[in-house]
C-alpha cells in the first residue's frame, strides 16, 4: 500500500468517524498550496473554513509564535501575563468595542455568547430568571456542543443528542417578519451568521442585517453576530456586517483570529454587556494564553493595514464573475457569496458535491462539499490571481467531463 493508503487505513482504524475527509494526506503546506505524503501538490481552496485566511506558514505569524514559544506559552488566568492586556485592547479597537472575553474554539465562543446574553437578560434587561429566549435562524451552524445542536436544524448534527437545551426560537433565515414575530419581552438576543457558511454560503436579502439591527435596538435585545467564518477579511471587509453598515452588540470571532497556527476565539462587546461577568462566573484555562495572544496580535496588526480585505474584495469580484459564467453554461445552478467566499450549486447532471470535490482533488485542487450538491470555495486571502485562475480552470474542466 502507498503511504496515503497506510495513513488513511490507520486513521480509520483508530479514530472516531466524525468526519469524512477527502482521501488526501497532507504533510506540508505553504501559502495557498499543500503537499501530500507522496509529494503531490494541491491548491487549497478551502483555507480551513477561513481559519487559514493568511495562508499556510505565514512568516509573520510563524515568527510571532516562535518568539513567544521561547518565552512563555501558558500561565492560566490565575495570573496576568504580558501579552494579555495588549491583545484585549487591540481586538477591542478593531471591533470598535470596549471589552474582550477570550476563549479557544468557535463553539466555546458561541457558548460564551449564549451565557452572556442570558446573564445580561436577567441582570440588565430584567427578564425573569429561567425564561430567557434567544432567536436563531434555520440552517445555522454555530458549532456542535449539546446546547448548540439544540437549536440546529441539521439532522446530522442534531439527531440522537437529546434531551435538548430549551430557550431557543428558530425562524427562517432572511425572514425579518418571522423574526419580528419571534421576538418577545423575554427575548434576550438574536444570534445569526451575517452569511451562513455551512448552509452553502447563503447571503441574506439586502437590508436584512439592517432590519435585524433596528429590531433588536427597538426591542432592547442583543444582536449577536457570529463572524467566526465570515469575519476578519474573508468577505472583503473586516466584518461581513460592514457590508450593510451594521454594528452588532456582540461579535463572536474565531478561526482566522488564530492565523491557522493556534485556536483562538473571543466574544467582543461593550462594557454594559460583558461587564455582567464577575470573577469565577465563567472561564477557560487556555483562553487568552500568551501564545494565542501573540499570534492573534499579529493577525490584528495585519488586518489593520486593510491589505487583506482589499485582496479579498478584488479577487472576490474576479472569482464570482468567473463562477457566474458557469451558471450561464448550465454546469452550475447557482453561485452565492461575497469576497473570496462562494457556494456553488452543481447541476445534478454533473454529479454530487462530493463527486466534484473528489474529481477536483485528482486534478490538484481541494474544496469541500456541503448539503449534497454544493461545493464551497474559500481560498486563503494570499492566493495569487494566477493560482486562483488555475483552480477555476480545473473546476471548468471537471464540469465539462
Amino acid at each position: 500500500m502507498s503511504s496515503t493508503q497506510d495513513a488513511i487505513a490507520s486513521a480509520e482504524a483508530h479514530s472516531a468517524h466524525n468526519y469524512h475527509p477527502l482521501p488526501v494526506v497532507v504533510a506540508s503546506a505553504d501559502g495557498a498550496w499543500m503537499t501530500d505524503v507522496e509529494g503531490r501538490r494541491y491548491l487549497d481552496m478551502l483555507a480551513g473554513y477561513s481559519a487559514l485566511n493568511f495562508g499556510h506558514g505565514n512568516r509573520r505569524l510563524i515568527d510571532a509564535a516562535r518568539a513567544q514559544l521561547e518565552r512563555v506559552t501558558l500561565t492560566s488566568r490565575a495570573f496576568h501575563h504580558d501579552r494579555f492586556a495588549e491583545f484585549c485592547t487591540r481586538l477591542a479597537e478593531l471591533c470598535g468595542k470596549e471589552m474582550v472575553l477570550p476563549m479557544n474554539t468557535g463553539a466555546e465562543a458561541i457558548e460564551t455568547a449564549v451565557k452572556t446574553a442570558r446573564k445580561w437578560g436577567y441582570e440588565v434587561k430584567g427578564v425573569p430568571d429561567g425564561h430567557a429566549k434567544i432567536v436563531v435562524a434555520a440552517n445555522n451552524f454555530h458549532g456542535r456542543t449539546t446546547t448548540i445542536v439544540s437549536f440546529s436544524t441539521d439532522h446530522e448534527a442534531r439527531d440522537h443528542y437529546g434531551p435538548y437545551t430549551p430557550g431557543f426560537e428558530i425562524v427562517p433565515y432572511g425572514d425579518l417578519t418571522a423574526m419580528e414575530r419571534a421576538v418577545t419581552a423575554h427575548t434576550v438576543a438574536v444570534l445569526i451568521e451575517p452569511i451562513q457558511g455551512e448552509a452553502g454560503v447563503l447571503v441574506p436579502p439586502a437590508g436584512y442585517l439592517r432590519g435585524v439591527r433596528e429590531l433588536t435596538r427597538e426591542r432592547n435585545v442583543l444582536f449577536i453576530a457570529d463572524e467566526i467564518q465570515s469575519g476578519l477579511g474573508r468577505t472583503g471587509r473586516t466584518f461581513a456586517c460592514e457590508h450593510e453598515g451594521v454594528v452588532p452588540d456582540v461579535y463572536v470571532l474565531g478561526k482566522a483570529l488564530g492565523g491557522g497556527v493556534v485556536p483562538v476565539s473571543a466574544v467582543v462587546a461593550d462594557r454594559d454587556v460583558l461587564g455582567v461577568f464577575r470573577p469565577g462566573e465563567h472561564g477557560s484555562t487556555f483562553g487568552g494564553n500568551p501564545l494565542a495572544c501573540a499570534v492573534a496580535l499579529e493577525v490584528i496588526a495585519m488586518l489593520r493595514t486593510g491589505e487583506y480585505q482589499q485582496r479579498a474584495a478584488e479577487l472576490g469580484e474576479h472569482l464570482h464573475a468567473e463562477l457566474r459564467l458557469l451558471v450561464g453554461e448550465g454546469a452550475v445552478e447557482a453561485v452565492r457569496g461575497r469576497g473570496l467566499w462562494a457556494g456553488v450549486d452543481i447541476a445534478p447532471s454533473k454529479g454530487t458535491g462530493r463527486e466534484i470535490s473528489e474529481k477536483l482533488m485528482e486534478r490538484g485542487v481541494l474544496v469541500k462539499d456541503t448539503h449534497g450538491s454544493t461545493i464551497r470555495i474559500a481560498p486563503p486571502l494570499v492566493i495569487g490571481k494566477e493560482d486562483l485562475d488555475w483552480g477555476l480552470e480545473q473546476l471548468r474542466a471537471v464540469l465539462s467531463e
